[in-house]
């Protein structure tokens, strides 16, 4: 490809992101060529792929990484100003949201596979915890996904009245609990144990039963019914 010293326009045109994505398709370019048509232009002394560069950077290298950043952090790179950064992060909430895009009759929750299948790509890269509850029906098919709190997962901020109120204005038969590890390890803490225990006697009280807390890592999840948690 040509030098990045030079500006895009002056390229061969078989060599341009653009031009490369119109031919061969997006699938052929790489994540720099992706990010550069997102970044559109350059600034004095740089081409739009160099400023790519800069965003690949911020993130270590890595889209997922990328991928929990905010439009005003991707705002600290040069040569990103605010409409490049809002046109990133929403980008990558469109590839976040594609990947757990399914049909309705996939809706129905067999275990904690579907529920990391759900659930995991919009939460492995979260920077903090995210609590959410997933509400069932009878046939365990997903009414709605509710978040409850974000932040420091404390068993004293998640009330049982804040998890059961929406699954009972739904009308739900069952909840499924989970949330994430930002650390990317799944391994329940302390914590999550005594959430999970209090959250589980709160709904055989009120005759709502929680199936399961999943918890989510970078790859991988933790099933709290498959330990035996929930008693």
């Amino acid at each position: 490809m040509s030098s990045s010293h030079h500006p895009i326009r002056s390229w061969p045109s078989q060599e341009r992101p653009r031009e490369r994505l119109r031919t061969l398709g997006a699938r052929a370019l790489s994540v720099r060529e992706l990010l550069a048509i997102l970044v559109g232009s350059g600034q004095s002394g740089s081409t739009a792929l160099d400023v790519a560069e800069g965003v690949l950077a911020e993130g270590r290298g890595s889209l997922r990484r990328l991928s929990s950043f905010s439009a005003a952090s991707l705002e600290s790179v040069p040569g990103v100003g605010r409409a490049t950064a809002a046109r990133i992060v929403a980008a990558v909430e469109l590839g976040r949201r594609a990947a757990v895009d399914r049909p309705t009759v996939e809706d129905k929750i067999r275990g904690a596979k579907d529920v990391f299948r759900r659930m995991g790509p919009g939460l492995r890269d979260l920077d903090r915890e995210e609590f959410h509850v997933l509400l069932l029906t009878s046939q365990h098919r997903v009414i709605r996904e509710v978040l409850i709190t974000r932040g420091i997962l404390d068993a004293s901020l998640i009330h049982p009245r804040e998890v059961f109120k929406p699954a009972i204005s739904e009308s739900a038969a069952a909840v499924i609990l989970l949330h994430n590890h930002p650390s990317g390890d799944p391994t329940p803490s302390a914590e999550d144990h005594a959430v999970t225990r209090q959250l589980a006697e709160a709904g055989r009280t009120i005759g709502i039963p929680v199936l399961d807390h999943v918890i989510v890592g970078d790859d991988g999840f933790t099933s709290m019914s498959e330990l035996g948690v929930l008693g």
